[in-house]
């Protein structure tokens, strides 16, 4: 996710379908029953249904294409939307307050409460049918809300229209989707020919100049600078938090003050361009000046936004954006985010999968090495066959913990593998000879306890800064000195390990690390 700078016409379903390429599993399933007390979600929808007179399955289709029917905790998104339904309240697309206006429900309850939130989001869709002009006749017509369907994505034109394209999308594919909490929200395929009206003629053609496989929907000119005042040696891999068409919706906000230069989609890899490579976009502060940002649709913590086709749709760009720029297809000029230099970010979190992203690629996966041999910006999975830096790392910290690891040669044999499962035993982890993230996190903290706090430096630093990395699956910027960023990433792993979140770390974060956790 990007942060400031400093500073009545018919088409066929076919088109639709073209247009966006569901990942959806079509299904048979009618809609389960509003009566059955075991589906919770399935029944706000219905009930909101019922009170606006808005379809079922419509509501269901824009919660997925939102949030993939994850209300986050009441989190916001990036552009401060809300719930299954992302009931937003920024300058731009205030349906948070236009929900609250409608069902008298608190706004604390739309953010928060999924029913309500449901409900919110239907009243805001009838809002706009009614303001559109549509009868109950049409309001029985599912294909009669596009208009009110696009209206609710909180922009215009191009936006708008791909929003609403995907919704029809869900709509004449089907979807069968699980939410968090383990309940099936079915959808049934029907044949759509939505009543498009004016924005038929608004739909994304235009094609990106510097990617002409993407479309290009440029961002509001408050949200970049034109220009760069630095060459391009980097690419710079974010997550959405939020919805493919919200974001761009976002980029077109002129408040927003943030930018990607392109958007990837979850389901199909379609790429918007929003901002010209040769200007600079709002996304990584410091970087922006040197770096392509690549957005991608999807939330941090949820791993099914980062599909196949999404993966090697960016890939391609990413590849095709070094060999135009000379950028080397490595680890340390393709990084996160949260790698960027005075960010505090984490996307693209633990769930991305960078050695199947540099694959693709067609890089190096090791991790971007610096001098010490031991600080990588993302600590891969290494097991017998592994050969590389990160392996020869290995070897060096358990020769370093007495263990009979052989020489640092980095190949992975047998002695490594013995290595590796002799210290594995000796702190109560998993004995499977392979260093996943746990046997990391252990290996690289192993030594002194001393308490550390923002403000100190040295060794010790750097070591507790490569366990986090390893611990927390997005990197800890390792230099040696524990500023704010190091103090965010201690506090993000204290609370994830149910520790008191005081950013100092102390015996028991150092005992935690230590064994691996």
């Amino acid at each position: 996710m990007p942060s400031r700078p400093a500073a009545h016409t018919k088409a066929r379903a076919s088109v639709l379908a073209a247009l966006t390429a569901t990942v959806l599993t079509v299904t048979g399933t009618p809609a389960l029953a509003a009566s059955d007390p075991g589906h919770p979600m399935n029944q706000a929808f219905e009930r909101a249904a019922g009170r606006f007179g808005v379809p079922r399955d419509l509501l269901a289709a824009v919660g997925y294409g939102e949030t993939r029917l994850d209300g986050h905790s009441g989190l916001p998104s990036q552009a401060n939307g809300y719930g299954v339904m992302h009931l937003a309240s920024n300058p731009g697309n205030r349906t948070l307050e236009q929900a609250a206006a409608l069902t008298g429900k608190p706004l604390a309850d739309l953010r928060a409460d999924t029913g309500a939130n449901i409900l919110g989001g239907a009243a805001v869709l009838r809002g706009y049918a009614d303001k559109l002009g549509l009868d109950a006749r049409d309001r029985a017509d599912i294909d009669a809300w596009y208009p009110a369907v696009a209206r609710y994505s909180g922009t215009e034109g191009p936006a708008a229209a791909l929003y609403a394209d995907t919704v029809y999308t869900f709509l004449a594919d089907g979807l069968d989707a699980v939410t968090p909490e383990g309940e099936r929200i079915s959808v049934t395929g029907r044949p759509v020919s939505p009543h498009k009206g004016s924005l038929a003629a608004t739909e994304p053609g235009a094609r990106s100049a510097d990617y002409p496989a993407a479309l290009w929907v440029p961002a509001n000119a408050n949200n970049f600078a034109a220009g760069r005042s630095a060459a391009i040696d980097k690419v710079i891999i974010h997550v959405t938090q939020g919805s493919y068409a919200g974001s761009i919706s976002w980029f077109q906000n002129p408040t927003a003050k943030v930018s990607s230069h392109y958007v990837v989609r979850s389901s199909d890899g379609q790429i918007t361009q929003m901002v010209r490579d040769s200007d600079t976009a709002y996304h990584a502060r410091s970087a922006n000046s040197s770096a392509l940002g690549i957005e991608h649709e999807g939330f941090i913590d949820d791993p099914s936004w980062f599909t196949e086709p999404m993966y090697r749709s960016s890939a391609a760009l990413t590849a095709y954006l070094c060999d135009r720029y000379a950028i080397p297809k490595d680890r340390a000029h393709i990084i996160g985010h949260s790698e960027a230099p005075g960010n505090d970010h984490t996307d693209p979190g633990p769930n991305w999968d960078w050695t199947h992203y540099m694959q693709l690629v067609g890089g190096d996966t090791g991790g971007g090495t610096t001098p010490d041999g031991l600080s990588f910006t993302a600590y891969t999975t290494q097991r017998s066959g592994s050969t590389g830096a990160q392996v020869k790392a290995v070897q060096q910290l358990l020769n370093e913990q007495g263990q009979a690891a052989g020489a640092a040669d980095g190949s992975f044999g047998p002695a490594t593998q013995s290595a590796v499962a002799a210290y594995q035993a000796a702190h109560g982890l998993d004995q499977d000879g392979v260093v996943g993230a746990r046997t990391w996190t252990a290996l690289l903290s192993a030594g002194s306890t001393a308490t550390l706090q923002e403000g100190a430096s040295g060794d010790g630093v750097k070591r507790l800064q490569r366990a986090l990395t390893a611990a927390l699956g997005s990197a800890v910027g390792i230099d040696g000195s524990f500023g704010p960023a190091t103090t965010t990433a201690v506090r993000g792993y204290q609370t994830s390990r149910g520790l008191t979140a005081d950013g100092v770390v102390g015996p028991d974060t150092w005992a935690a690390l230590q064994a691996g956790r």
